[in-house]
């Protein structure tokens, strides 16, 4: 487990990466291959034949944000604001995990996986950052123009290794960037934060598959000790990251856009409950849900799924709405506000 302050950066070369070899990161174990035909099935399944209850049938509660709100909050509040767009207030510092405002979360402005809900304030809305975190560079979690129009109120992008060198090259500067590969901690501002480990793949286009690192994270004030999953398959990483690092006040799991022919890289609801136990979490959150229109589930699913488990086990279960304030110490009960008229159109 190596330390490095924030603002310093590996060099572009990962070879002396465990997961870097030939060119690209990998997985501990390699994941299993759909096979051209299932790649197409699963891929025309996606364009053409998602079923109806796949989109929300009715509008989104959102609870709009203003400035002064968030200025005002205590310390320990976060606030959800879509997919696995967190905003954190900490020790008297604002953080963000993976932030995504676009409308879509695509190469293309014009077509790809659409936004159900408007953010609950815009960028301009945001007070001063003190960090960014970022787990991979898929679209849904790495938006340029988010990044861009952050970047003069933002003080530090922490990211999985390569993923620095990404941001760099879109033209932050280097001194904002800490990049760190899995089990490296930064401080940043007090805030201790530590790049573990993940199941899942990176890349933004046809030929830079796996160049960047993916990465779960730990966020640990001193006080209040919160997991962030990012995107991952179930695997037995998880099991580690709570014996070194857990308990957990809050593990935020994804929870969401899985389907049985990815399961290397995404959980099924059963399997995120797993992983709220084996990071020894206190209260689960389900995150990677609600927002883009990125699987064949019905849009209620993961939330139906993952309350149903946690119940019937006895796990504490939190899921505030988009722009509600949620105390991490003693987060409020999900009120279910995805049943408001959503389940029937009503």
């Amino acid at each position: 487990m190596g330390l490095l302050n924030c603002g310093a950066h590996p060099a572009a070369a990962y070879d002396h990466s465990p997961q870097f070899s030939d060119g690209r990161f990998h997985n501990p174990v390699a994941k299993t291959s759909l096979g051209f035909g299932r790649t197409v099935g699963a891929l025309w399944r996606f364009l053409f034949d998602k079923p109806a209850d796949a989109s929300p049938q009715a509008p989104i509660p959102v609870q709009s944000l203003t400035r002064q709100a968030l200025l005002d909050a205590p310390d320990d509040s976060l606030w959800r604001l879509g997919h696995s767009t967190m905003l954190l207030k900490l020790d008297g510092h604002f953080w963000l995990t993976d932030p995504v405002f676009s409308e879509r979360v695509s190469p293309m402005s014009f077509m790809g996986p659409k936004r159900f809900h408007a953010p609950p304030l815009s960028i301009d809305a945001l007070p001063p950052i003190t960090g960014v975190i970022i787990s991979h560079d898929h679209y849904d979690h790495l938006d340029h123009a988010a990044v861009m129009a952050l970047a003069p109120k933002v003080q530090h992008f922490v990211t999985a290794l390569g993923v620095g060198d990404r941001l760099i090259g879109w033209g932050i500067p280097a001194a904002k960037v800490t990049q760190l590969d899995w089990w490296q901690e930064a401080r940043v501002e007090g805030l201790k934060v530590v790049a573990t480990p993940a199941q899942h793949f990176s890349g933004r286009g046809l030929s830079d598959g796996n160049r960047t690192l993916w990465a779960s994270w730990v966020i640990d004030t001193g006080r209040t000790r919160i997991f962030f999953s990012g995107d991952s398959g179930y695997f037995d990483g998880f099991a580690r990251i709570g014996e070194r690092y857990g308990p957990f006040d809050l593990s935020m799991i994804e929870t969401g856009a899985y389907d049985a022919d990815w399961p290397d890289v995404h959980m099924q609801p059963e399997q995120s409950l797993q992983a709220h136990l084996d990071v020894r979490g206190r209260v689960l959150m389900p995150i990677h849900n609600g927002t883009f229109d990125l699987a064949l589930h019905p849009w209620t699913e993961p939330f139906e799924r993952i309350t149903a488990l946690a119940a019937a086990q006895g796990v504490a279960l939190t899921a505030p709405q988009m722009g509600e304030r949620l105390d991490i110490r003693t987060p409020a009960p999900s009120t279910h506000w995805w049943r408001q008229g959503l389940l029937t159109g009503e």
